[in-house]
């Protein structure tokens, strides 16, 4: 079959590989029919994310139909049409029992290994290294989903992929993101990063009764994007992002923040960005914080700091003082994405939303390639690019 590969930084190939099997009687193999590129695939592109291996097909969006089953799958057969979560989930363990889903305790087969690096490890993850279990992405014409009884959302066919697809990571992630601000009707909740993950931050926090909500970013397109969200929006690179949010919110900060960016901040004109990037350059930093310091700066006392954004190692210089004294609580971590999808599933069907407004590249999965570099060099307008096999 055909599928995305990594190969080293920067460095991703449409490549020729061997056909997935069932492996264990719980498998099931599905033949992709939509597939996405994440913003947290650029990480891997970039080499952030350790444990990568020349070869791994990646991919963790994907969604198709299902052509053959483990002799102990019992809820689906061939045929079935779902999307299947980023994170692997067992559905048995004690974590998946309390619906802590991507912390399963089961799935993450490299679980030494990120036991290790994380003290204790979290779930198995598609296509995103061997940390999280070296599982072949769905970035591909056909995918093994282990765990299939459980790691699965039906869909029904009166609705398009493009508007499912984002229920296995961005839409629940968004979605989470808010539910942990623990949203009240006078809070102004401020995103920081208006990529996909950010974009359903604010439609979130509209459907969970936000009073205000502010979008932070330098990309006019996505601005404009979160601006027809319903967020007002600040451009980090024509602004002071201190000054405007105290404007916005009578000198007092956002109830609420949330870090849509994670590992890769990109601002460029503040001092501690500057020193992130030194730092990292002679590999003495792995992450960039600035969005996190940032946060923690104007979050207002007893505020919530929420984190969906990736990070992958280690941040220097965290202001702990401020995050201790203003009384900050911190919720971050990968998405359990089963939690949420029985909910956000009938909220589409029923018209609330339509997630396909993230979507401004369509291609074949052969244009792949040329896709991840046009997204880092130039980003070209994109949001989102959904990749056809």
């Amino acid at each position: 079959m055909k599928a995305l590969c990594w190969h080293g930084k920067n460095d991703v190939r449409y490549d020729t590989v061997p056909d997935p099997t069932i492996e264990d009687a719980r498998d099931a193999i599905v033949n992709v029919s939509s597939c996405a590129i994440c913003g947290s695939d650029m990480h891997l592109y970039d080499h952030f994310i350790p444990a990568m291996e020349s070869g791994d097909v990646l991919g963790h969006e994907f969604m198709g139909e299902v052509m053959e089953v483990g002799s102990e799958t019992r809820n689906l057969k061939v045929g079935d049409r779902i999307v299947v979560p980023f994170t692997i989930t067992c559905g048995e363990c004690e974590q998946c029992r309390r619906g802590n889903f991507s912390v399963c305790e089961r799935s993450n087969r490299n679980r030494a290994l990120a036991d290790t690096a994380f003290g204790h490890a979290g779930s198995g993850l598609f296509g995103y290294s061997h940390l999280t279990g070296g599982y072949a992405g769905g970035q591909a014409e056909y995918v093994r989903v282990p765990f299939a009884d459980h790691t699965h959302i039906k869909v029904p066919d009166t609705l398009t992929d493009e508007q499912v697809l984002f229920l296995g990571d961005i839409f629940p992630t968004g979605w989470q993101a808010v539910v942990q601000c623990d949203i009240q009707p006078t809070d102004t909740v401020a995103i920081w990063g208006a990529g996909p993950v950010g974009q359903f931050c604010v439609r979130s926090a509209i459907m969970l009764g936000a009073e205000q909500i502010i979008m932070i970013d330098n990309v006019p397109e996505r601005l404009a994007m979160a601006r027809a969200g319903g967020a007002t929006t600040i451009n980090f690179d024509d602004e002071s992002v201190l000054e405007r949010l105290n404007e916005l919110t009578r000198g007092k900060g956002p109830e609420k923040c949330i870090d849509a960016v994670g590992l890769e901040a990109h601002a460029t004109r503040s001092l501690d960005s500057v020193y992130d990037r030194v730092k990292q350059a002679v590999m003495l930093e792995s992450d960039r914080a600035h969005v996190l310091r940032e946060m923690i700066y104007v979050c207002r006392p007893a505020g919530v700091i929420s984190i969906p954004g990736v990070y992958g190692g280690l941040v220097d210089k965290i202001p702990v003082g401020a995050l201790m004294n203003k009384g900050l609580t911190v919720r971050t971590g990968q998405t359990h994405v089963k939690r949420w999808a029985d909910d956000l599933l009938a909220r589409i069907d029923d018209g609330q939303i339509d997630p396909s407004f993230v979507i401004t590249h369509s291609m074949g999965l052969d244009q792949g390639p040329d896709m991840y570099k046009t997204f880092r060099e130039k980003q070209d307008g994109c949001i989102k690019v959904v990749l056809k096999p």
